[in-house]
This record gives C-alpha cells, structure tokens and sequence, in this order.
C-alpha cells in the first residue's frame, strides 16, 4: 500500500528465512502455522529513499527489483555490487529536484514518480510497472528510460495506480488504480471517507487498449493472478478482504475477510496466496487483553482459508510477502499510520 513516509527514517527488506508450509485448507485456528520474522534478514536501501511496496525478480534471477520514494526502480546486485538504478519515468532525470532532492519525498513523488506495483512478463523480460502518478509503464530487461503505456481509461485518467500481476499466458497485466478522488499522498483519506471509486483495470496485449473490469470498489489494492489463470484475486485494503473477479463470467465474489488491512497478493508455491498485511484490525477489548502477537502476513489456501501466519515485532508493517526458493522476502517500511478505522 502506498502510505506516508515522511515520518519513516528508513526502509527495510525482510529476507525471513522461514520454511514454507501448508497446512491442510481445513485447518482450524488452532492449526494455523505462525512464523515470527523478528530474526529474518535485512538488507538496508540506500540512504535517502524508502519505500519497497513491491518485490520482483526475473526470469534469470537476478533482483530483487525494488520501487523507491524518489521514483527509481532499484535492482540488487548482491553484496560486492549492492543497489543499482533499474528503471525510472522520463521525469526523473529531466527534472533536478529528483536526482539532487530538496524537499521530501512525499511532496515531490507526483513530479518524480512513484514507483509501487512490479511484475515482469517471464517470455518478453519485461518489467510492467504500476506508478501510482504516472500509469502504467513497461522497460526492456536492459532497463533504462521505461515506457508509458496508459495514463487513463475510457478518458478517465488514472488517479493512484497500485497493484499489478501478468497473465504469462496472455501477456495480458491486471492492475488496480486505487481511488479517482485521493492520489497516493492522500490514501489515507481514502479509508477516512469510505471512498468507493477504485477500479480493477486490465491492459489488453493484443490491443494494447486498457479495459475496466470493475469500478465502484473500495480502495483496491494487490492483484494476482490464480494459478489456474481462471480468476484475478484483489485485495481490499478497506474493508480488510480479498475478493475474486473471474475472467469468464466477471463474477466478482468474496474470497476472505483478513485480519489486518492488506496491501499486496502473491501466489504462494502450494496454489495459494501470500497477504501483506499493512495493520492489524482495530479492537475494542485489545487494549484489555494485554500482549498479543503484531500480525503482518497471511497466506490463504486456494479456497481463501487462512492456513499461515506471519508475526513481527510492534512497529514493522509489510506491504508484499514473496514465496521464492523455499524463502520468504518481505518488502516492509517503517511508518506512522493515520486515520485507520
């Protein structure tokens, strides 16, 4: 989810080095599967920019690819080469207060871009790229300059692009742009004023033409595509659900009420889903209830029954869960949250 971070002093990303397990899709509370992450891994961003909402890897291993709050996408190299520059939007060098900032990020990200949804379409190489100002973007495996696909639909314009996913089979890339009324700067209005305007989007690979599967939604966020390639899984960040929209049909159906306010959706290795959770669900008696573990991921079976859990130390929020090699990567940043309902 993109949020605030002018409060955050720096971004983090979890390496948990945690087992993968799935647990039978009729488990019960008692059998669900918790992983703490307080001893996982970090690897530190470079100094002056936060902000990994998404996390992508190619298709010759190489990454993990990053978006950042100056409005690069940054590429791992491993330690002797550490973060490099990947791809960014054309204003980003042609503009001076990108490269040399002089004000903060949250108040330059609608120049400079903001880049937040990742997924590269395996065949091609490429990196599709959901800026949540300046569309929806694509760049070559070479990196570089990306290139601007859509800024709107329908004469609409997008307003806060979000989450992506890629139909390998198709080439066809799911994407949700989040309000019509809030940029990302705001989003958190998007929740205080129970904003009902996002849509669920699809840029066509035949006809290069985006489409609107579904509109009226309340703030969408993650997509992935299921594993049979039958349905596309959004997460609603409010009111803390995952719904399907199937392909054939555009039925659009509940698939899970969460316990926390979910960010991204990936495809987990046993046909289900990994669920950031940016916030654990208010509670009325939480306060008399004293400890209690800080939910900040879940995995869903295929039938959106949640079989695993992800625990962090009070403070640590995640906005995307990637399954990869029996690893689990956590995108996570620090950050002060405002308005939650």
């Amino acid at each position: 989810m993109a949020s605030r971070s002018s409060t955050s002093t720096w971004l983090v990303l979890f390496v948990g080095l945690l087992a993968i397990f799935l647990a039978p899709s009729s488990a019960s509370a008692a059998e669900i599967k918790t992983n703490p992450t307080e001893h996982g891994f970090r690897l530190p961003l470079p100094n002056g920019v936060t902000g990994a909402e998404s996390l992508a890897f190619d298709t010759r291993g190489k990454g993990p690819y990053v978006g950042v709050s100056d409005g690069r996408v940054l590429r791992w190299g491993g330690s002797a080469v550490g973060w490099t520059t990947f791809a960014h939007h054309e204003d980003y060098r042609r503009i001076p207060l990108c490269t040399v900032p002089v004000a903060p990020s949250h108040e330059t990200e609608s120049i400079c871009g903001r880049p937040l949804g990742l997924a590269f379409h395996r065949q091609s190489g490429d990196l599709y790229i959901a800026d949540a100002y300046k569309g929806l973007l694509r760049i070559g495996s070479d990196g570089g300059e990306a290139d601007v696909l859509a800024t709107g639909v329908d004469g609409v314009p997008f307003r806060f692009v979000n989450g992506i996913d890629v139909d390998q089979a198709t080439s066809d890339v799911y994407f949700t742009d989040s309000s019509l009324t809030y940029p990302r700067r705001f989003n958190t209005e998007i929740m205080m004023n129970a904003d009902v305007t996002g849509r669920l989007l699809k840029y066509e690979a035949r006809t290069k033409q985006v489409i609107v599967l579904k509109d009226g939604l309340p703030y969408p966020n993650g997509v992935a595509v299921s594993h049979d390639r039958t349905y596309v899984v959004v997460a609603h960040t409010v009111p803390c659900q995952a719904h399907r929209y199937y392909l054939q049909g555009a039925k659009y159906e509940l698939m899970a009420n969460l316990s926390g306010y979910p960010d991204n959706v990936r495809r987990d290795g046993k046909g289900g889903y990994w669920v950031a959770l940016n916030q654990e669900k208010a509670r009325p008696d939480m306060a008399s209830m004293g400890p209690v573990k800080h939910l900040v991921g879940v995995r869903l079976d295929g039938n959106g029954v949640q079989v695993e859990e992800l625990t962090a130390a009070k403070g640590v929020t995640l906005s995307e869960v990637s399954e990869r090699s029996g690893r689990l990567w956590l995108g996570s940043v620090e950050l002060d949250y405002i308005g939650l309902v």
